[in-house]
């Protein structure tokens, strides 16, 4: 008994370092473990007498990885993984999503897009706590502490599972106020004589379209007024009648309906962006990241659009 309590102690040791680096302090961590910053204190000081180095420099503010730090930091992450995994397997409740999932999506689709399959999985899951986070980077997993991150476009690291969830078509839009003052273009040639506005982040300076029945792309030059890396500003952009652009059709869905933009050349379409689910490989799988996965793949169809 008091071998199989040590391991646990050990276990909870871990997860507390963990959370403090997660955290950036020991404040912080306290906070989110719900105990108290003393407490935190002892578990760290014990974990780096267990071990004879230093993991941490702590100040007042914020406590920072040394090099052996950061050694056991991705082991500590692992073991934690399976000993969760584990305990799943060995209980029976791998049907059971417990714990807090981190998950990383882009900002706009973060925001609206997705929130249907996460509240879905909130409702179905209840012992699950989820931290959503909006950036448009690739994270580091494991400095993170990311469980898995929800990615556009491709994935170019091989080292990462990629699972395929939708594709986002993509569409050339403009504002009716600028469209007054050019004439509405008919075919892919003539929206090169457009102003134009570019997500830098997929396009640049170069526009690919290709027709919606099959065929050859149509490919020309564009120096654009304005680039961005947000599909908001972007967006709200073309609404202000600065230029057309391309954009995922989703996010302008309403206000084609209501007429405040424009889809060009609608037998046109730029190459659909695909979005997958990225999470570093593990030897076992959570059942809460398990369950994201299945209810976000089961959503693909009414995202893809």
């Amino acid at each position: 008994m008091k071998e199989a309590t040590l391991a646990i102690d050990r276990i909870e040791l871990l997860q507390t370092f963990v959370r403090i680096v997660e955290s950036g302090s020991l404040s912080a961590a306290a906070e989110r473990l719900n105990t108290t910053q003393p407490t935190v204190s002892r578990r760290l000081q014990a974990l780096e007498r267990h071990f004879g180095v230093r993991l941490l420099r702590r100040s007042t503010h914020a406590a920072t990885l040394t090099p052996d730090g950061e050694r056991c930091l991705a082991m500590a992450r692992s073991l934690i993984d399976e000993w969760d995994a584990m305990q799943e397997e060995l209980r029976g409740s791998r049907r059971t999503a417990s714990g807090t999932l981190k998950v990383q999506v882009p900002h706009a689709l973060g925001q609206e897009h997705l929130m249907a399959p996460l509240a879905e999985y909130l409702r179905a899951h209840p012992e699950v706590r989820v931290e959503w986070l909006l950036a448009d980077r690739q994270p580091d997993f494991a400095a993170e502490g990311i469980d898995c991150a929800i990615q556009v476009g491709e994935v170019r690291d091989p080292n990462l599972v990629a699972v395929p969830l939708f594709e986002l078509p993509r569409i050339v839009i403009g504002a009716p106020v600028l469209l007054g003052r050019h004439k509405a273009p008919r075919t892919p040639d003539q929206l090169r004589e457009l102003p134009w506005l570019a997500l830098q982040t997929f396009y640049r300076d170069r526009v690919v379209l290709h027709p919606v029945g099959g065929g050859n792309a149509q490919r020309f030059d564009i120096r654009p007024r304005l680039r961005t890396d947000s599909l908001y500003a972007l967006r709200n952009a073309v609404l202000a009648g600065l230029g057309v652009a391309i954009v995922s059709a989703w996010l302008v869905a309403q206000d084609l309906r209501d007429g405040r933009l424009v889809h060009l050349v609608p037998d046109w379409r730029a190459e659909p962006l695909p979005v997958q689910l990225v999470y570093p490989p593990a030897r076992f799988q959570a059942a809460r990241l398990r369950r994201f996965l299945e209810i976000v793949k089961a959503h693909g169809q009414s995202l893809a659009r």
